[in-house]
């Protein structure tokens, strides 16, 4: 039997949950996509019907991820270390313009049926160019900030709070 992780054990672990989330995201992303390539079957055969449902699922992770960034970890952060604040800043305007490209998705999702090509083909295309985006961003985040999370004191709050998701359970 392994004993309970103390605080620091859980403060070690945020720069890692946080990882992890991108991972869950960017493999959310990958199977979001691959169901709009040419040939591509969804469960059940209702192509738009699995766009809406994968769409609505993954936009509305990333932006609870980015929200509860924005409102949790990255307060914390600028507050504990305000050398970062530039960093933040920079990360919280990559969030805005990844919602802005999540809403267009959701839109052409929300559109035309998706057994279109031509509809299929925009919602691919603004897909591509949100997976380059996120990620970069998702890259720059994990580059700049880790070691600063992992420096948390104890009572910053839970990988939810400070996230806007709970790391997936693997």
């Amino acid at each position: 039997m392994h004993p309970s992780p103390g605080p620091g054990d859980r403060l070690t672990a945020l720069g890692t949950q946080l990882i992890e989330i991108h991972h869950w995201l960017r493999e959310e992303l990958a199977r979001l996509r691959e169901s709009l390539e040419p040939g591509a079957t969804p469960t059940g055969g209702d192509r738009l019907r699995s766009l809406r449902a994968h769409c609505l699922s993954f936009c509305s992770a990333l932006t609870a991820h980015h929200t509860g960034e924005d409102a949790g970890a990255f307060r914390v952060l600028a507050e504990e270390e305000p050398r970062l604040r530039p960093v933040l800043e920079k990360l919280a305007q990559d969030h805005r313009m990844i919602d802005g490209i999540v809403r267009r998705i959701e839109e052409l999702a929300a559109g035309p049926p998706a057994a279109d090509p031509a509809a299929a083909a925009r919602v691919l295309a603004e897909l591509d160019g949100l997976a380059a985006i996120v990620e970069s961003h998702f890259g720059f985040e994990e580059r700049t900030i880790i070691a600063a999370l992992d420096a948390l004191r104890a009572d910053a709050g839970t990988a939810e709070e400070l996230f806007g998701l709970a790391p997936p359970a693997w």
